[in-house]
């Protein structure tokens, strides 16, 4: 895996210390607030040696310190860091890591190299050629004011400008890279909200079947569904049962509801995708499971 200084991006260097990859796989991040540990469970969408982007179930605060445990796809070991909350929008979140260990670092290495995952590419730097039109402009004023009789620039004169155009071209490199962080952004959490509805989370197909009663204390995070306004001017109510398939690392991989009308099976679904439990084993082994669960609606 490539860990160098810099990343080829679009004929020019990225100035990223280490690559980031694209990555997504279920995580949670623990918050201690008011001594309560809290855990909010989610999805990665980019990852690298010095912090990982997420987009999760709840939101965080810039400059708490968290706990994120992430599985990465093709390992056997999970990932576990101290991280610090350094951007949060709504769902989505970019999370720095802290005192990360060799052992950590290799972790990642050892899985983006074994993966073969897709580095991300930042936007290029600006081309020589801007640079070169500044100079040249410059070049020109100079040489009609000494045409016109005008005083020639100062010694100095020829350093400032090509320090203005440096200058010039640095925050048009930093707006660009904005522009290209808020695409990626957007566009990480299109895919994950498809990824949910589609139910494509998992390729695994369920191997046991298990009762609601048992998948309830099982249970470790609980979204509760939104009523729609629509149906509570409808005066619609009612308990809406659902299909639903638990991957091993307890995360909700899809949902089929089961009856009711459309509206408040949307809602109920949407509500489930983000539910966590803890893993169901057989044998000591976390499995793919299947199993009912049911919410109501009431005004």
């Amino acid at each position: 895996m490539g860990t160098g200084s810099q990343v080829r991006a679009g004929g020019g260097f990225s100035r990223r210390r280490v690559p980031r990859f694209q990555v997504q796989a279920s995580l949670d991040v623990t918050v201690l607030r008011s001594g309560i540990p809290d855990t909010v469970p989610g999805r990665s969408v980019n990852l690298c040696e010095r912090g990982i982007a997420a987009m999760l179930a709840g939101e965080l605060v810039a400059g708490e310190a968290v706990g994120v445990e992430v599985q990465l796809p093709q390992t056997a070991d999970s990932l576990r860091a101290r991280a610090m909350v350094r951007y949060q929008d709504k769902l989505r979140c970019g999370l720095e890591f802290v005192g990360l260990s060799a052992e950590q670092r290799a972790l990642i290495r050892g899985w983006a190299k074994e993966s073969k995952a897709a580095a991300e590419i930042s936007a290029s730097p600006i081309p020589a050629g801007i640079l070169a039109e500044e100079k040249k402009g410059d070049a020109n004023q100079a040489r009609g004011k000494i045409s016109s009789g005008g005083t020639p620039p100062p010694p100095g004169a020829k350093w400032i400008q090509q320090w203005r155009a440096i200058l010039l071209g640095f925050l048009v490199l930093a707006a660009l890279a904005g522009t290209a962080l808020w695409w990626r952004w957007n566009r990480g959490w299109a895919e994950l909200e498809s990824e949910k509805k589609h139910g494509i989370a998992s390729t695994d197909e369920p191997q046991e079947q298990v009762s609601t009663e048992v998948m309830q204390k099982l249970l470790v995070h609980k979204v509760e569904p939104t009523y729609p306004p629509e149906a509570r001017q409808a005066n619609l109510q009612g308990v809406i049962a659902l299909n639903i398939v638990v991957g091993r690392d307890g995360s909700v991989v899809s949902t089929h509801a089961l009856n009711g009308p459309d509206v408040l099976a949307r809602a109920a679904t949407d509500a489930l995708r983000w539910w966590k439990f803890e893993p169901y084993r057989v044998n000591g082994e976390p499995e793919v499971v299947e199993t009912t669960m049911a919410v109501e609606f009431k005004p």
